[in-house]
C-alpha cells in the first residue's frame, strides 16, 4: 500500500469544516492534544508503518516554503 496523495475523500469541505467547528471553544493547548489525538486514531487506522513513513516525509515537505501547494514535493525551480 502507498499514501494516498490525490483528492480521496467524498464532501471533503463538509469534513474539513467539521475538522475546524472540533477546534471552536478550545485554548491551543487544547487544540494540539485534540490534533495528537486524533492522529493516532487514524495512524492506528492506518496501522501500515510504510505508509505512515511516507505521510511523515509528505508532511514535512509540505512546511516548506519552496514545496508544491498540492504534493510537499520539491519543486524543479528549487
Amino acid at each position: 500500500m502507498s499514501l494516498i496523495t490525490d483528492l480521496n475523500l467524498a464532501d471533503h469541505d463538509a469534513l474539513y469544516e467539521r475538522l475546524i467547528a472540533a477546534h471552536e471553544g478550545l485554548n491551543e493547548a487544547e487544540s494540539a492534544a485534540f490534533n495528537a489525538r486524533l492522529i493516532l486514531i487514524l495512524m492506528n487506522h492506518i496501522g501500515d508503518r510504510r505508509v505512515l513513513e511516507e505521510a511523515f516525509e509528505l508532511a514535512a515537505r509540505a512546511g516548506r516554503p519552496d514545496a508544491s501547494p498540492k504534493t510537499g514535493q520539491m519543486r524543479a525551480d528549487s
